[in-house]
């Protein structure tokens, strides 16, 4: 977390609760301290989505699909958000949440590496939205660059990494990685960048032309 915990709180406390399956997720989340980006994020990813009017959503890896849940809120009904995980397991969960949740029938779900399921994916996409292993992130990036629409967004997490990017002596695989995607998207032409300070940093990528 890179906010201050009190700033934090109050930006959860001033929220309005979403849905009753949300809630269950994230105390699932918490319990099993599973990562997932939590009310902050996603709803900044469902404004985000919102405000393009966005109907077609990949997002490169999705656990147990709690990040999945607020896209397919975004989608509304005849949207769809591609989830993806290696782990089938995490896919049939997120699938029995999303008919929880009564949203099944705007996701689909791919089992595999999230990069050659988009490589492989006809776009473009109204968003992309990049939560794999860190180190993979340039990678990532450089694929979804060509995949997502002219006005869509490429939204990545974890961005800030919990503040290891500022730190030149940390250089372990993931935090190069972070590092490396901010920089790439920063300086990709054709896009326009900004990395948010909310919880572990956000990046978001208008793609202009």
């Amino acid at each position: 977390m890179i906010v201050d915990g009190g700033i934090e709180d109050y930006l959860q406390d001033i929220q309005p609760a979403p849905d009753k399956v949300l809630l269950e997720m994230e105390k699932s989340g918490l319990e099993r301290n599973f990562p997932i980006i939590g009310p902050l994020v996603g709803r900044l990813c469902e404004q985000l989505a919102r405000s393009i009017g966005a109907k077609r959503v990949f997002e490169m890896g999705s656990g147990f699909g709690y990040s999945t849940a607020w896209f397919a809120r975004a989608v509304g009904p005849g949207g769809k958000v591609v989830h993806t995980d290696g782990d089938a397991k995490k896919s049939e969960e997120a699938r029995a949440w999303m008919q929880k949740a009564k949203m099944s029938d705007r996701v689909e779900f791919r089992v595999g590496d999230a990069r050659d399921i988009l490589a492989d994916a006809a776009g473009p996409f109204d968003v992309i939205f990049i939560d794999i292993d860190k180190e993979q992130y340039p990678d990532a990036f450089n694929i979804a660059k060509d995949k997502v629409r002219v006005g869509g967004y490429i939204i990545t997490d974890n961005a800030l990494w919990e503040g290891k990017v500022v730190d030149r002596k940390v250089r372990d695989k993931a935090t190069r990685g972070v590092r490396e995607y901010t920089q790439l998207a920063m300086e990709e032409p054709g896009f326009l960048t900004t990395v948010l300070p909310l919880r572990d940093g956000v990046a978001v990528s208008l793609r202009l032309k």
